[in-house]
């Protein structure tokens, strides 16, 4: 079989026909994978794919279905659930599967010669084993590999789709409770981006996060970023007004001196941990507290796996998350 790059590349996605299972959290109808069936049982999703190593500065072939084990290993606790491992095993590989077929369209600027690359601020983290190891230790090894390797092995091939096509399967640490409609963060309404309910996520230990800024270094910063900004470290609490949240909790619209901000904007330029935060002035500082972790959009890991730890299969998981999706299995690559 000829690399992903190597030659014409047609994907050809097999919908699964197979028996409704009713999501009561979600109200809709969603098919799931029937593994009865024989033809989902074949699968060719052993392609070669191009990854650009951003820190050794060059471009790795590796095998699809080694690189989702690398990449969940890097991107999800290893004790997390097995079905939560699974399903973030195949938001991995259908964001692989998205990500290559953009680049065709589109390419990529910041590594025009792959599709991906390991730096999880730009694709998804992707560490080698040596990496892997050295980060974690040998015990860490011998304990989860072999379950990390169920996780990919038993989802080999399946992708989540949406209208037949591989969905942009944004995920994250902690919602904070619910999660994010994909245009309050990213301006574009995307319809399988709904907020959902995220509700098991209490053992995170980014659930709540607290920060703490010099009022001096606050209004310093703010100046830096908005040049026009009229704000002064006196009474700075009474120059901060909170006017607009979205439905999972972010700041929408929010006001610090006479200029108007997103809590993403703040989120960014703080280094905070969400957009989902209240602010206060406390003697010389300002505080800052946070619900949740990342970005908010699609899902959220801790979620998944509290739902996991409740007896949800990786099917549950994705189908809450992703709204109104199929799971489907690549079926062939020429």
């Amino acid at each position: 079989m000829k690399g992903i790059f190597f030659g014409i590349i047609t994907l050809i996605i097999s919908t699964l026909v197979i028996p409704i299972l009713i999501i009561t959290s979600c109200d809709i109808n969603i098919p799931i994978i029937s593994k009865s069936n024989k033809e989902a049982e074949t699968v060719e999703s052993d392609l070669t794919i191009k990854v650009y190593n951003h820190i050794e500065k060059r471009n790795m072939e590796l095998q699809l279905e080694d690189y989702i084990l690398n990449v969940i290993a890097a991107e999800m606790p290893a004790s997390f659930e097995l079905e939560a491992l699974k399903a973030q095993a195949v938001a991995a590989r259908t964001y692989a599967i998205w990500k290559i077929q953009i680049f065709k369209s589109n390419g990529n600027t910041q590594h025009p010669s792959a599709p991906l690359c390991t730096n999880h601020a730009h694709c998804q983290e992707w560490l080698s084993t040596d990496q892997l190891r050295e980060r974690h230790g040998r015990l860490w090894m011998y304990k989860y590999w072999s379950k990390l390797e169920e996780a990919v092995e038993s989802t080999k091939g399946v992708i989540i789709t949406y209208d037949m096509q591989p969905i942009e399967p944004l995920y994250h640490s902690t919602s904070g409770g619910r999660t994010e409609n994909s245009e309050d963060v990213f301006l574009r309404a995307v319809p399988y981006l709904r907020s959902v309910s995220s509700p098991y996520e209490e053992r995170s230990p980014v659930l709540v996060d607290k920060k703490v800024v010099p009022v001096n270094d606050f209004v310093n910063q703010l100046k830096v970023y908005r040049k026009s900004i009229k704000l002064t470290a006196k009474n700075i609490e009474g120059q901060i007004a909170i006017h607009d949240r979205s439905s999972g909790g972010s700041i929408k619209r929010m006001t610090i001196g006479n200029e108007e901000f997103t809590g993403r904007e703040i989120r960014e330029l703080f280094k905070l941990k969400s957009a989902d935060f209240t602010i206060k002035a406390s003697g010389d500082n300002i505080e800052f507290t946070t619900r949740g972790y990342g970005h908010g959009v699609g899902m959220s890991q801790w979620g998944a796996n509290g739902m996991a730890e409740k007896g949800e299969s990786y099917q549950d998981i994705l189908q809450h998350y992703y709204q109104g999706t199929q799971l489907s299995k690549i079926k062939s690559y020429h």
